[in-house]
């Protein structure tokens, strides 16, 4: 067994079966958190040597020997040792390999429960700062895209039958709203993970005279968690996180779906650029959304990683179980997922074709002016109820005789109501019924560019 091994196991006078040591190991997806490990005990060691607790010589030895180390894995000049346990052992044991009995001190005052909780919370508030970012890009994007529709008119839809006329920029700044949520969200989870559990120990903290608080000052924290038992059994953070990621993928699969309809030729409302579509094997008149079916069926797989977390935890007593090893590769699969579909999703939202004639022609031949229509009358006097009656039989004769209701005859709307005058047809032209709705959240130009720069404002802020 290898000496990265035999730390933990002066109790034992036996070597662990070698396929014990396989089931153990994190290494080969722990690895990947490295730097927040050793800026841990970076900070852990100057709190040391600072409070006397080890020599400060030995201190910055250690800070030193780990500083080296950090870069030597950086450029490849350091691999990381697979057969060692994880990679905080693989950390320290080269550390001591290269600095000696000093390197033996650093986990003075901590215990690897401890440790791995500072760790995990490092890499999530690491991860949400760059997920952020991309988050942001997205809603840039969709503004953008937005500000060249604002007087794109499209059907809106319920149950996926055409309602009301809005525009393609007003449909576009809905999902804005929803990833501004997510944003809100991703940094609320970082204000809840930056509480520093290290000093925590195993689970009742240390006899030595550490300084939490310089701890938490070092590394960027918030505060300190407050109960030791907590602070090394904790998971709330990753679980909102994924939970958050899940609302985030949701989000994204809801809008892959329009995407999805958009494309087909039942719609054609959208024309996705030849770099973000694949073709067919068979059939050369193809031309498939892939990207958008992919975003659908990975939201599927976070939804998972969350169920992972949830599962993994909702049995365990107090404090740290292994089954808390769990954690991180359901964590790493969810940010890795949410990261490569937003990566992907940005640009082939930049670069989509929007086709507004086709928009414009499934507005017009949907009847979605008919409110409209029954407005008009009720402006004029007519109870609503009588109103909707009145529109919904002009909407069968319009079937009826397969036109629609800018092109039936002004006689045939009196035969239904003497109410009714030539300028019906300027109260249900689409422009008309889209304008007249400027209300704050409303579809008219002037409304949605107002919410666009609501939008943009909170992004820069």
């Amino acid at each position: 067994m290898s000496e990265k091994k035999m730390m933990w196991a002066g109790r034992f006078s036996k070597q662990i079966d070698s396929r014990v040591n396989d089931f153990n190991s994190s290494i080969p997806f722990d690895c990947r958190m490295f730097e927040q490990d050793i800026r841990g005990s970076i900070a852990h060691a100057t709190m040391l040597g600072k409070q006397g607790i080890i020599p400060q010589e030995d201190a910055q030895k250690i800070i030193w020997g780990l500083q080296a180390i950090r870069e030597d894995i950086k450029t490849g000049a350091l691999p990381i040792d697979m057969e060692a346990e994880d990679i905080h052992m693989f950390v320290e044991a080269e550390l001591t390999k290269r600095i000696g009995t000093a390197g033996k001190r650093l986990h003075t005052a901590r215990s690897r429960n401890d440790q791995v909780a500072l760790d995990d919370r490092m890499y999530v508030a690491d991860q949400i700062d760059e997920l952020v970012p991309l988050v942001k890009e997205f809603v840039k994007t969709l503004c953008e895209k937005a500000q060249e529709n604002l007087h794109t008119v499209m059907p809106g839809y319920t149950h996926l039958q055409r309602a009301q006329p809005v525009t393609f920029a007003h449909h576009l700044m809905a999902y804005a709203e929803m990833l501004r949520r997510d944003l809100a969200r991703l940094n609320d989870t970082k204000d809840r993970t930056l509480e520093m559990p290290l000093g925590s120990g195993a689970l009742a903290s240390t006899t030595y005279p550490i300084d939490r608080q310089m701890v938490c000052d070092l590394l960027g924290f918030h505060q300190i968690t407050k109960n030791s038992l907590d602070g090394v059994s904790d998971r709330d953070f990753m679980i909102e996180l994924l939970s958050t990621l899940s609302i985030l993928m949701m989000h994204l699969s809801r809008f892959s779906e329009e995407v999805v309809l958009w494309c087909s030729w039942e719609f054609k409302f959208v024309e996705l650029d030849d770099a973000y579509a694949t073709g067919s094997s068979i059939m050369p008149q193809k031309k498939n959304p892939d990207i958008t079916e992919l975003v659908r069926g990975k939201t599927g797989r976070v939804y998972g990683d969350l169920m992972t977390l949830l599962t993994m935890m909702k049995g365990l007593p107090l404090a740290y179980n292994k089954d808390m090893q769990e954690d991180k590769e359901a964590m790493f699969d969810a940010i890795d997922t949410a990261k490569i579909c937003l990566v992907t999703v940005i640009p082939m939202v930049r670069t989509m074709k929007v086709l507004p004639e086709n928009m414009r022609k499934a507005a017009a031949k949907g009847f979605i002016n008919a409110t409209d229509c029954a407005d008009y009358l009720t402006k004029k006097g007519v109870a609503f109820r009588d109103a909707y009656k009145i529109t919904g039989q002009l909407v069968a004769l319009c079937i009826q005789k397969n036109t629609i209701l800018e092109e039936l005859p002004l006689e045939d709307y009196r035969a239904l109501s003497e109410v009714f005058e030539e300028d019906i047809y300027q109260a249900i032209n689409l422009n008309t019924c889209v304008n007249g709705r400027n209300v704050p959240g409303g579809p008219a130009p002037q409304a949605v560019q107002a919410h666009i720069k609501d939008v943009e404002k909170f992004i820069e802020k």
